[in-house]
């Protein structure tokens, strides 16, 4: 189904995964962002997490390694220090500033037990609109699925989550916003003990159906970006080398992916930031590929900025540049350019 904004749509979605670029994930839900301040001994308060962010989007120079930042629904209503909003400041940047829709997640009814299905959709027409008042061009919704044996994750998980995936997607086209389509496949769900093989055969079957959906609702695959995992062996599984990681998580997508599709970003989804970046890595090795092959990291960017700030602003100057090399070294992986060695220097 065209959508009024299939211009803008495919425009933005390739300056999305612009050459060397990637999408800082600055979303965490205020939960999520008090345990990673709990971390480093720093209070949870509206402020505390304002000063953070811009701490991150003031970084200079970050814009060439960044082309978006996804942020909470709170960050996006929130401004600089001098009173500029983040949407605006970003933008003035050359940045594009994203928002994470959904809603978080609830039991599938009648599903395996504890797998989940994420919620949001409804409402969601008029707070796309609004997000769009306030500056968002894409949008952000991850769907997460478990893996545990045999059993888990359930055809019922994949497909309730691929039509919610869909559906959200549509919305966001309708609205002239970018959809980010983020079908998680857990590395620390359940046993956490699943080969790489299961972890092959879980995303092969999850992006299977959520493309068989994408396309059932009219999504213009051309406006989109996918956000999926890596394909990695669970957390409690012997390590897979970055190599094999790369091999497997391309035989998922070619046979997956249409070639429609401007981009894929990865999560970095419980990897450390140094696994994430060279995994990213041995992928764009082995390239080229049909589709740009970049991030959108959260930890995967941040684990070292958190660690330099400590919430002190003495230390502002030692997080950003923190922010930066991460940034960089991301950048050169997406063009298959990094290397170990880069991270000592």
């Amino acid at each position: 189904m065209a959508s009024e904004y299939s211009e803008e749509l495919f425009r933005v979605a390739r300056a999305m995964v612009a050459s060397g670029k990637g999408i800082l994930a600055a979303d965490e839900s205020t939960g999520t962002i008090k345990k990673r301040f709990d971390g480093i001994g720093v209070e949870s308060t509206e402020e505390t997490r304002r000063r953070y962010r811009e701490i991150l989007f003031s970084t200079e120079g970050v814009e060439k390694f960044i082309s978006g930042v996804i942020l909470f629904d709170e960050t996006l209503r929130q401004s600089t220090s001098s009173g500029i909003s983040f949407g605006e400041y970003l933008h003035k940047k050359g940045i594009i500033p994203g928002i994470k829709v959904d809603q978080g997640t609830q039991l599938l009814g009648g599903g395996t037990e504890g797998e989940v299905v994420t919620v949001g959709l409804e409402g969601l027409d008029e707070r796309l609109h609004e997000y769009r008042d306030l500056g968002a061009q894409f949008a952000k919704w991850r769907a997460v699925i478990g893996i545990d044996g045999l059993e888990i994750p359930s055809d019922a998980c994949i497909h309730e989550n691929a039509v919610v995936l869909a559906k959200y997607a549509l919305a966001c086209q309708a609205a002239g916003i970018v959809p980010i389509v983020e079908p998680e496949v857990l590395m620390d769900g359940g046993a956490m003990d699943h080969d790489l093989a299961r972890s092959e055969e879980v995303a092969r079957k999850t992006l299977q159906v959520v493309f068989e959906e994408l396309k059932a609702h009219g999504v213009e695959l051309g406006g989109m970006i996918l956000k999926p995992s890596m394909v990695i062996p669970g957390k409690k599984a012997p390590k897979a080398t970055a190599h094999e990681v790369a091999e497997a998580t391309l035989r998922v997508y070619k046979d997956t992916i249409p070639h429609e599709v401007p981009g894929i970003v990865f999560l970095s989804g419980g990897q450390s930031d140094v696994e994430a970046t060279a995994n990213m890595n041995a992928v764009n090795e082995l390239g080229p590929h049909p589709w740009a092959v970049s991030f959108s990291f959260g930890r995967g960017l941040q684990a070292p900025v958190l660690e330099a700030w400590k919430g002190e602003e003495a230390n502002v100057a030692a997080a950003q540049e923190a922010f930066y090399r991460r940034a960089e070294l991301n950048s050169l992986a997406t063009l298959g350019q990094y290397s170990s060695d880069m991270e000592s220097h």
